[in-house]
């Protein structure tokens, strides 16, 4: 088989090491992911609360020496007794239960009490999955850190960006003088550039936003990304959307317009599920406002998207940016990829216009200034 090995960086923690192995007689395939960095001080802990299905989908780099517990069930998956992953809350639960499923046919035909005991545990771990009711998620280094996106809030993990301690816009509407609700930092894309991530989070009412702006000017040419979806992996592909960014999917005949949905940097998965919850959320589109055959098209519509999101319908998938302030993850960087096609283009005179850029003068604007006076 062949082995590919990509040093990346992942944002406000550290370098990594990803290694991919796949055999193309047999079809096996394993990765897993090693500290770049060198061994910490002092180890560390990471206590969160998951308390709805989005806290699943948070990243985590779980190195081969970290412990992960839930302690609600008293289940811990001890250090040395699994490979490096960077997966998600839910990744760790589903690896837990496809380890445990694996030798239950042996223990059926050995020891039925114990094979049914565990078929009872591996209920319960499949029930969290469903977050009827919030758990506790542990994960403990005794050297190099274990990592989890998200936030530090009441004791719990909160990671994420620095925090400004003023007054947001929203926390004046709630009239709440709330804790700390806005956030602001840089973060360097590797293969692309720098880009400000901005974030708000009012306590008192609930209101969360966030939008990612380009930390460099407007490019030179224009921007149109390709990507063709062959695989369920796709997914998984970090998106930088920015506001001056449309996205088509010709297979579904579905273009989402400049400036809808604003800057999002997020996966590919998170930008389509955002674009479907945009449809499902407009009264005029599926609410009782809508006209009937519309919303049948409408649901064949949001049917077909979730194929696309589920990996079982192949697509295209492009992001077309007049200011080239957008990115999507070539999976094989610092190689090409063979899905991804980037194109540059001379921007047209009405997209100049869109972005301000026909009346902008930047030179000689101090001479034609003085000589008016």
């Amino acid at each position: 088989g062949v082995t590919r090995l990509l040093l990346t960086r992942i944002p406000f923690f550290k370098e990594i090491i990803v290694s991919s192995f796949a055999c193309d007689s047999c079809s096996w395939s394993n990765t897993e992911i090693q500290s770049a960095g060198r061994i910490q001080e002092q180890g560390v802990r990471y206590t969160l609360a998951v308390t709805s299905r989005q806290d699943l989908n948070r990243e985590v780099v779980k190195t081969d020496c970290a412990t992960a517990r839930i302690p609600e069930l008293d289940f811990e998956i001890p250090a040395f007794t699994q490979k490096g992953v960077l997966t998600t809350i839910e990744g760790i639960i589903d690896r837990a239960v496809a380890g445990l499923e694996q030798d239950q046919p042996v223990r059926r035909a050995t020891d039925e009490e114990v094979a049914n005991k565990i078929d009872e545990f591996i209920g319960r771990l499949k029930q969290l999955k469903e977050v009827h009711s919030s758990f506790t998620f542990v994960s403990t280094r005794e050297s190099v850190a274990p990592f989890c996106t998200g936030e530090v809030r009441g004791g719990f993990l909160r990671l994420g960006s620095p925090v400004d301690h003023r007054r947001s816009f929203r926390e004046q509407l709630c009239g709440e003088p709330s804790r700390p609700a806005e956030g602001r930092c840089s973060c360097e894309i590797p293969h692309f550039k720098e880009v400000i991530i901005m974030a708000t989070n009012c306590d008192s009412c609930g209101h969360r936003t966030n939008e990612v702006k380009s930390g460099g000017a407007i490019e030179a040419q224009g921007t149109r990304i390709t990507l063709r979806i062959t695989d369920p992996s796709d997914m998984t592909r970090d998106v930088l959307k920015s506001e001056t960014c449309s996205v088509e999917i010709p297979e579904l005949e579905f273009e989402l317009g400049m400036g809808a949905l604003g800057g999002k940097f997020t996966t590919l998965e998170g930008l389509l599920k955002d674009i479907r919850e945009l449809v499902e959320r407009n009264p005029f589109t599926l609410g009782d406002s809508s006209a009937p055959s519309r919303t049948e098209k409408l649901r064949e519509f949001i049917g077909k998207l979730q194929e696309i999101i589920e990996g079982k319908t192949k697509a295209h998938f492009i992001m077309d940016d007049p200011a080239g302030n957008s990115y999507l993850q070539n999976a094989y960087a610092p190689e090409e990829d063979p899905e991804l096609k980037v194109e540059r283009y001379e921007r047209t005179f009405e997209q100049n216009e869109d972005l301000g850029l026909n009346d902008m003068k930047t030179e000689g604007y101090e001479s034609e200034g003085a000589s008016a006076r």
